[in-house]
């Protein structure tokens, strides 16, 4: 019978509830004349490119056909053949927030702001005794807009000049009493986000203030991060929080959030003792737009795919222990994307033909239930064999890991909690397509008759699940 190892990530509040891991795979759906409806696929490995300063690497961003990133304390300049000039210094060790209007690039750092002019090449601290400090800036029509910390202001710029402000040129979110956490332009849209509420305002082209709320256009769902918003697909996403509680995920669908989080996500995020240094970046790869929100604090990375709808995990791997990912931020420069290390100063790029992160082992895990839902009569059942229908013979030529690439399998029989020892098999030497994946003698179901199957590897190749077929017999004992 086919056994459901397709899937998402949902790990219940009780794994005898669900128990089903999906770390650095994701799904993808076959559309017409597949082998199975979907499979599995390895998540793309970092290609490294180059480094820039010491690291973190704190923000990403391009115009002009340069790439500017923050990294340590300092932001650089890149060029298309990866050739990197120091611009000027950068206070703080936190994320940056960035936008341009065409020649000049405001960096707020949170409280300070920089500028940085492409055509005269000048870079310095914004001044402007008027200037309050700016938690993130974003630019519409002309404005550079910046919310001032811990209040309900929102501010601009002089038109196409962000060192200038004038004293007058800001407004307050008071739709509801709380303090903005950030601001977003989306679709010619300033998206402002509070701790509990959410407004939306649009250039009305005001004499005293240009940006004036669209009526309706507000809601009761704020953000736990400033970081944590992203665009993607034509819309927003981002790490809800009002007045309820935290730690949902949401999509903007018109004016309001739609919630794309599942109870197990929910359950993750919220057994975190931190969540509002939580921060987002979004890109896409081969049709597949992806929302990937770390939580730095937890050392935790998941992952939405807009195309599936499904969560994965994304993880280093370290000392034996899943770890957040590598990457925290992201630019699409030269057509490729571009993310930067959280901890040093490495730029890398995607790419689902690298099967380590850096040279470093990739592990990937897959565990699921044994049977499919309502299928389970609670009977013991011997378990004759495994086969996984995936790609074989995908080892690398040459000697050393690799090349002959093993998948490790281990069961639980009391739903997750306890795990029987590893079993390999091979995924075929490179050429050996024919090569079957298959354990035999899988022993009998015992304790609580809820077996959860798991496979994993750290070997650098493809990977490839299409499904998997269980050969089970059941009894009346």
């Amino acid at each position: 019978m086919k056994t459901p190892i397709l899937g998402s990530s949902y790990v219940a509040r009780s794994v005898n509830a669900a128990d089903n891991r999906c770390v650095n795979l994701f799904a993808e759906a076959i559309t017409e004349g597949g082998n199975t409806t979907g499979f599995l696929n390895r998540c793309p490995g970092l290609l490294y490119i180059t480094a820039v300063g010491l690291g973190p690497i704190r923000g990403m961003w391009q115009f002009g056909g340069f790439g500017y990133i923050v990294s340590g304390s300092y932001l650089y300049r890149i060029t298309i053949g990866n050739v990197v000039t120091t611009l000027g210094a950068i206070a703080g060790t936190g994320m940056v927030s960035m936008a341009d209007n065409g020649t000049q690039l405001f960096i707020a750092a949170n409280p300070q702001g920089y500028i940085y002019n492409s055509s005269t090449l000048a870079f310095a601290q914004i001044t402007d005794p008027d200037f309050p400090g700016a938690v993130t800036v974003t630019y519409l029509d002309g404005y550079f807009i910046f919310v001032e910390p811990n209040s309900q202001k929102v501010w601009v710029t002089s038109l196409l000049d962000g060192t200038s402000i004038d004293p007058l040129d800001f407004a307050s979110a008071e739709g509801a009493p709380d303090n903005l956490v950030t601001g977003i332009v989306n679709n010619r849209e300033l998206w402002l986000f509070g701790v509990n509420s959410v407004e939306v305002w649009y250039n009305s082209g005001g004499a005293d203030f240009p940006l004036s709320r669209i009526q309706g256009a507000s809601n009761e769902l704020g953000c736990s991060s400033p970081y944590s918003i992203a665009k993607l697909d034509n819309s927003l996403f981002w790490l809800g929080l009002d007045a309820r509680g935290a730690g949902i995920v949401y999509r903007a669908v018109g004016y309001t959030g739609k919630r794309i989080s599942t109870h197990a996500i929910e359950y993750a995020i919220q057994s975190y003792s931190t969540i509002t240094d939580a921060i987002a970046f979004t890109y896409q790869q081969e049709g597949h737009s992806f929302y990937v929100l770390t939580f730095p604090t937890a050392d935790k990375t998941w992952v939405f795919d807009v195309s599936t709808e499904l969560w994965h995990e994304r993880a280093g791997f370290v000392d034996g222990e899943f770890t957040r990912h590598r990457a925290q931020c992201q630019m699409f420069f030269t057509g490729v994307t571009f993310v930067g290390d959280y901890e040093n100063g490495n730029i890398y790029t995607y790419s689902l033909d690298t099967y380590t992160d850096n040279a470093a082992a990739q592990k990937y895990l897959r565990s699921w239930r044994a049977l499919p839902a309502g299928q389970n009569n609670l009977n013991r059942s011997a378990h004759h064999s495994l086969q996984l229908n995936c790609e074989s013979g995908v080892g690398l030529d040459g000697t050393g890991q690799g090349t002959d690439p093993q998948v490790l399998l281990r069961w639980s029989d009391d739903g997750g909690h306890t795990w029987s020892n590893e079993h390999s098999k091979s995924l075929g030497r490179i050429g050996k397509t024919g090569q079957r994946v298959i354990w035999r003698r899988l022993g009998a179901t015992l304790k609580l008759r809820d077996r959860v199957y798991e496979i994993s590897g750290t070997d650098p190749t493809k990977i490839v699940i299409m499904g998997a077929e269980l050969h089970a017999g059941g009894t009346n004992a």
